[in-house]
């Protein structure tokens, strides 16, 4: 890591310490030339996982996709940025946990539409509406008599 004053190339980590629920690691470091003390932020981030799209192609795994799909979903919704980031490392996290080199958009979406579902109900019908492609009020109909079902249940 780079010094950001005199760009020295080595620098100690004096401290770090866990934030956004384990998902984030901050690191204060102290540059070994010039004594400048600086934070950084680590995160997880998901290498060499390949897409197989609904035709078959298939394309890199591409975190901003999911992002700009959630944005959507969660417009003027009441979902901070910190909560917002934790939905993002869930999904990434199922997506790690399934130990694979290529992953289906089909098993994404899924994994993308429960883990909305925990944390926002209008949200989660929003992207289920695009992802699922309803044709009509009859399927969100049939999607919110799910919900509503569920929440009876519990």
């Amino acid at each position: 890591m780079k010094c950001p004053v005199c760009h020295f190339e080595d620098t100690k980590v004096v401290d770090s310490r866990m934030s956004g629920d384990g998902f984030l690691i901050r690191r204060r470091r102290e540059c070994l030339k010039c004594g400048f003390r600086f934070s950084t932020h680590e995160e997880m981030e998901i290498l060499d996982l390949t897409v197989i799209k609904k035709d078959d192609r298939k394309e890199s795994y591409d975190r901003e996709k999911i992002v700009i799909g959630l944005r959507k979903a969660l417009e003027k919704r009441n979902c901070d940025e910190e909560k917002f980031k934790k939905l993002v490392y869930c999904i990434e996290r199922d997506l790690q946990v399934l130990n694979r080199d290529e992953v289906s958009s089909v098993e994404i979406g899924e994994i993308v539409m429960k883990n909305l579902k925990k944390i926002d109900k209008v949200a989660y019908v929003r992207y289920a509406s695009v992802y699922q492609s309803f044709e009509g009020l009859e399927e969100f109909s049939e999607e919110l008599e799910k919900l509503l079902k569920n929440k009876k249940n519990k």
